[in-house]
C-alpha cells in the first residue's frame, strides 16, 4: 500500500499539511483500520465531510476480495460475539463474528452495535473490507448502513454459535459450547492493565479437548464441572486453537452430564495438518529420519531454548545444561511432519537418561552416537504418536506425550509408506 500517495491525495483534497496526514492515517492503519475508513476519519477531522470518491459494489461473499474498498452485501448473520478491545489507547466494545450468503462466509467486526442477532437477514450498505489472517473480513463502522432484508437468506451453513470443541477454529467468535472443566488453575499475570487475575486450564467434551483462558475468573469455572459457556471466542496458542472467555462470556451449569471422550481423534497426518493444529491429536506412521538438534542437547538456563556452540538466541553466551531430545520425521503415506519427544520419552526410547548419554558421549568423544543409536532402534518402524501439533509456515510440529510401536513389521511399515508416496 502506498500510503504516501494516499496522504498527498488528502493534504490536496483537505488543504492541509501533508506530514500530519500521513502521520494520522499510519496511526489508524496499524489498528488494522481500512483505508477506505481511515481516510474518511481523516476527513471528517479536518471537516472535509465523510463522502467517499466511489460508490461501493453490490456482491455476493464469494466476490469479496481485498481489493475492495467497501462493498454492500445481503448476508444472513451467523454469530455474534461482544468483547472489548484496545483501540487507539483506547478501550472499545465491538461485535464480531460470521456472516454468509449461499456463495460462502465471511467475518466482521462491528464498530458499533447495529442491534442484529444470529438469524437476522440483512442488507449492508458501505461494508469496509479489510484482510484478516489472510482472507477478507466486512469492517462495519459509522458510515455503513444496515437494514433488515425483506426477504430471509437462505444459507447452506449452521445458524447460532453451538459448537463441538473439535469444531472450532482459530479466529471462530460468538460461539457456545458444552463441556467439563477436567483442569483449572488460578494465575497471576502481567496484562494491559498491569496485574491481573485469570483462570486457564483445559476443557473436554465428547469429541476432543482444548486449552481455555478465562479473563474474568468465574466460580462456575471449577474442576469437574459440567457447564455451556455461551459468546467465547478462539485464538491460536502455541500452534492450536485455544478457548477465551471475555467479560461478556456467560457460564451456566449443566444439567446433563458430559460424556468426554479420553482418547484423542485418530486421524491421518495430512488430516491432521488439515485442521490447521490440533491440542491433542494421534497419527501413526513410520519413522524416517532422526533430525538434527537429537540426542544430547544443549540448552539455556535463562529460557529452555536448545543452543548451538554455547550461544543462545536470546541471551548470547552461556554455560548450557544438557538434556535429551528427539526430532523424528514421520510419514504415513499421506504427509509428513516432525515429532519432537522430550527428556523423559527420550531416556525410555535410549536406555538411559542424560547422564548415561553423557558417559557415552565422553567415551566416544562424539555426542553423534546417542543419535546414532536412537536413530537405529526407531527409523524405519511404525508408531503410534499423541500429542499437540501446531502448524506454521515451517511446517508441521507434534509435541509427543505418548509414544508406542505398531505390531507391523519394519520392512511392511516402510513398503506401504513408499507406495502411498508413489501413488
Amino acid at each position: 500500500m502506498d500510503i504516501d500517495s494516499h496522504a498527498e491525495e488528502l493534504a490536496s483534497a483537505l488543504g492541509v499539511d501533508k506530514t500530519e496526514v500521513k502521520t494520522d492515517l499510519q496511526n489508524l492503519l496499524q489498528y488494522s483500520v481500512p483505508i477506505d475508513e481511515a481516510k474518511q476519519s481523516i476527513r471528517r477531522k479536518h471537516g472535509g465531510g465523510g463522502s467517499q470518491s466511489s460508490t461501493p459494489e453490490t456482491v455476493s461473499i464469494e466476490d469479496v476480495t481485498t481489493d475492495h474498498g467497501s462493498v454492500n452485501v445481503t448476508v444472513r448473520v451467523l454469530t455474534v460475539g461482544t468483547r472489548t478491545i484496545q483501540y487507539q489507547g483506547e478501550e472499545s466494545t465491538i461485535r464480531e463474528g460470521k456472516l454468509a450468503d449461499e456463495t460462502g462466509v465471511i467475518s466482521y467486526t462491528s464498530w458499533q452495535d447495529f442491534g442484529f442477532e444470529p438469524g437476522d437477514s440483512l442488507t449492508i450498505g458501505n461494508a469496509g473490507v479489510r484482510e484478516w489472517d489472510g482472507h477478507p473480513e466486512l469492517n462495519l463502522g459509522a458510515n455503513t448502513t444496515v437494514a433488515f432484508a425483506e426477504e430471509s437468506v437462505s444459507v447452506p451453513y449452521d445458524v447460532g454459535g453451538d459448537a463441538t470443541l473439535f469444531e472450532l477454529e482459530p479466529g471462530d467468535r460468538g460461539r457456545t459450547v458444552e463441556v467439563r472443566v477436567i483442569e483449572v488453575e488460578e494465575r497471576t499475570i502481567n496484562g494491559r492493565n498491569g496485574e491481573t487475575e485469570i483462570l486457564s486450564g483445559v476443557l473436554a467434551d465428547e469429541t476432543t479437548r482444548l486449552p481455555f483462558t478465562d479473563w474474568q475468573p468465574r466460580s462456575e469455572i471449577a474442576e469437574g464441572a459440567e457447564v455451556r459457556i455461551e459468546d467465547v471466542y478462539v485464538r491460536e496458542f502455541r500452534g492450536a486453537p485455544s478457548i477465551n472467555l471475555s467479560e461478556f462470556s456467560t457460564v451456566s451449569l449443566l444439567e446433563r452430564s458430559i460424556d468426554i471422550n479420553d482418547e484423542p481423534p485418530e486421524l491421518s497426518i495430512a488430516e491432521a495438518v488439515g485442521a490447521g493444529g490440533m491440542y491433542d491429536v494421534a497419527v501413526t506412521g513410520t519413522i524416517l529420519e532422526i533430525r538434527d538438534g537429537s540426542g544430547l542437547i544443549e540448552r539455556c538456563p535463562d529460557c529452555g531454548r536448545v543452543i548451538q556452540n554455547g550461544q543462545c538466541r536470546s541471551h548470547g553466551a552461556v554455560d548450557g545444561e544438557d538434556d535429551l531430545r528427539i526430532k523424528a520425521i514421520v510419514d504415513d503415506g499421506t504427509q509428513a511432519l516432525t515429532a519432537i519427544l522430550g527428556t523423559e520419552l527420550t531416556a525410555e526410547i535410549y536406555g538411559g537418561g542424560v547422564e548415561a548419554a553423557k558417559d557415552a558421549a565422553r567415551e566416544a568423544m562424539d555426542k553423534g552416537v546417542v543419535t546414532d543409536e536412537i536413530a537405529e532402534t526407531l527409523v524405519g518402524r511404525a508408531y503410534r504418536l499423541r500429542g499437540r501439533l501446531s502448524v506454521d509456515e515451517y511446517g508441521a510440529n507434534l509435541t509427543v506425550d505418548e509414544f508406542e510401536p505398531i505390531d507391523e513389521s519394519p520392512a511392511d511399515a516402510a513398503r506401504a509408506v513408499l507406495t502411498e508416496v508413489r501413488s
